[in-house]
């Protein structure tokens, strides 16, 4: 059964205003009392109330039983409606319990849900909103998710929720940050307070404690002002350690010329606005690295005094540092190497990965709820590389792959797309491609009677800006693009985009096909200003021009990237902000 995590959020949300005020006993500590075949073949002849209740009870016998997956698969698809409201909150705690267990937020969700009529006991509101928002995190849903575990905090004063409300928070843009500043919650309010402060001043460690002493001192009584999020906390061991001088390794001539002249342009635009607007910032030392000695490239990196490097861009450059023991200065690659792992100590690599959105793709469509997916990708080194990488994580998750279609990208998509989607239909299509072969699939899909198919994308599909007209046939297609090609999509607007000034100038001055390298020209200048952060604290993250940026354990950035849908030809969110509801904490 496809279930949407996204329909119940705007219950979910008005549910975070109730907790109740008393405990009761964890539905699954009941002891079974009755056969639950036997309990499943009465609901069948029974009134709808005695049936749910029937089939409760069965689902409650089955979990206690260890059957699972069973029991889960009874309790998601039980109607609640025509349950007491005991009855129906022994339902949502069994569903959610079951959900959190067996891997199936959504379920969790649709347990959740009950806080919107009911106010449970405070136990069990407790154990609601914990689920809820674990359930809400993993769907990456951030705002809903903080703001399930601030209620829960709110009702207990619980320091152990400082964290995964940090979490939540530093994933949030500025449209959904604001969205909570109305709140009546004076911990809410502060939660944002010390959220903007650190988005402000985070690359200048200093600065930044200067000003959580300050938030301290306004809101004393706070949780994170007993007990700093750990992230937070970490910084404090990083004092005197800030970047001030970045060497940059780029080709000045050779085939990478254009792609590395796009990504300096961006980082000295960015740079340059940020010494205009702070009065500081970082030196930077442009070093030719077409000749790809990269001893040599060091070597002058530390004559100069550098203290940190960017680049180099070249893929053979990356494995051949990929595969030392170490770099001799802290290095932010600007692509990813071949290797399997990245083992060089003091080595991050980041880059606009098409294998990174590939497999964003196929983690969003089994959170989705799809089951089987096609392939629709190019016949060339690129689509084996991205379809591979979307496969290996849909099977990873237990998703099942009924068939790969590889296309000529001169030609036609018409028999492609028909040979995609042909009996048995999968649940959802991969499409992997440039924007003049994917505005024909979906109006095949259409003569194809498969309309209703969902479709998934990478951004190769979207030229960065609007064209109604001619994008007008990819209505419906859903795909994952960085924040500065997708603003009122991803965050609401060009107000609420990360470092919006630098956003405008590039835009005006540049050719759009270079403009996403130019974005990641800005992430890269901001990601090796907080390389110490990096290497000291684990799964620190930057809200970025290309996406909410992380690094993996063996220092590769991974990218998470909004997501957009196409209506009537323009991309638009796929949860609009007033689909979350107006009740927050």
């Amino acid at each position: 059964m496809k279930i949407s995590p996204r329909g119940p959020l705007a219950a979910v949300l008005l549910a975070l205003l109730l907790v109740g005020c008393s405990t009761q006993q964890s539905v699954t500590e009941r002891q079974p009392t009755s056969d639950p075949d036997q309990l499943l073949q009465s609901a069948n002849q029974q009134e709808p109330a005695a049936a749910a209740a029937s089939r409760l009870e069965a689902a409650d016998i089955l979990a206690r039983q260890g059957r699972a997956p069973q029991a889960l698969e009874i309790a998601r698809n039980l109607d609640p409606a025509p349950l007491s409201s005991e009855q129906r909150r022994r339902w949502a705690l069994l569903l959610s319990e079951l959900g959190e267990s067996q891997g199936d937020p959504q379920a969790v969700v649709k347990a959740g849900q009950l806080l919107k009529d009911d106010t449970p006991p405070r136990e069990q509101t407790n154990l609601l909103l914990g689920r809820l928002g674990r359930a809400l995190a993993e769907l990456d849903q951030p705002l809903p998710a903080a703001a399930a575990f601030m209620r829960l905090q709110a009702a207990n004063d619980d320091t152990g929720l400082n964290d995964p409300i940090w979490r939540q928070l530093s994933n949030l843009p500025g449209p959904s940050l604001d969205r909570l500043r109305n709140s009546q919650e004076a911990n809410t309010r502060a939660w944002l307070a010390l959220t903007d402060l650190t988005r402000d001043t985070s690359a200048d460690i200093e600065r930044l404690f200067q000003r959580i002493d300050d938030w301290r001192s306004r809101y004393p009584d706070h949780p994170a002002a007993r007990q700093l999020p750990t992230k937070i906390q970490a910084l404090r061991d990083l004092r005197g350690s800030e970047v001030r001088h970045i060497a940059i390794f780029l080709p000045e001539s050779g085939p990478l010329e254009r792609v590395a002249d796009a990504i300096e342009q961006g980082m000295r635009t960015h740079h340059l606005e940020v010494v205009n607007r702070s009065a500081s910032g970082t030196q930077l030392s442009f070093i030719d690295s077409a000749d790809g000695n990269l001893e040599a490239l060091y070597a002058e990196a530390e004559s100069m005094g550098a203290q940190a490097v960017i680049g180099p861009l070249d893929k053979d450059l990356v494995t051949r540092l990929e595969q030392r023991d170490q770099v001799p200065l802290p290095t932010l690659a600007l692509n990813y190497g071949t290797s399997e792992r990245n083992q060089a100590e003091g080595l991050f690599q980041y880059g606009l990965s098409a294998e990174n959105e590939a497999r964003q793709v196929a983690r969003r469509g089994r959170i989705d709820g799809m089951q089987s997916a096609a392939l629709l990708i190019p016949d060339n080194d690129w689509g084996r590389r991205v379809g591979a990488a979307f496969r290996n994580t849909w099977q990873a998750n237990n998703g099942d792959i009924v068939r790969t279609e590889r296309y000529n990208p001169e030609q036609s998509a018409t028999e492609s797309t028909r040979r995609a989607v042909r009996s048995p239909q999968p649940d959802m299509l991969f499409l992997l491609a440039l924007p003049d072969y994917a505005r024909q699939v979906p109006p095949t899909l259409d003569y194809y009677s498969a309309a209703d198919l969902p479709v998934y994308a990478t951004s190769h599909l979207y030229e960065g800006h609007p064209q109604p007209r001619l994008d007008k046939d990819l209505d419906g297609v859903s795909f994952v693009d960085i924040p500065w090609q997708i603003p009122d999509a991803a965050v609401g607007g060009e107000e609420a985009l990360p470092y919006v000034n630098s956003y405008r100038q590039l835009r005006e001055e540049s050719e759009p096909s270079m403009f996403r390298l130019m974005a990641m020209g800005v992430d890269a200048y901001e990601l090796a200003r907080r390389l110490p952060q990096l290497q000291a604290i684990p799964g620190s993250e930057l809200f970025g021009a290309t996406g909410t940026l992380s690094a993996a354990e063996d220092g590769r950035i991974q990218r998470q990237l909004p997501w957009a849908r196409f209506s009537e030809g323009t991309p638009q969110p796929m949860m609009s902000p007033g689909s979350l509801g107006d009740a927050l904490p």
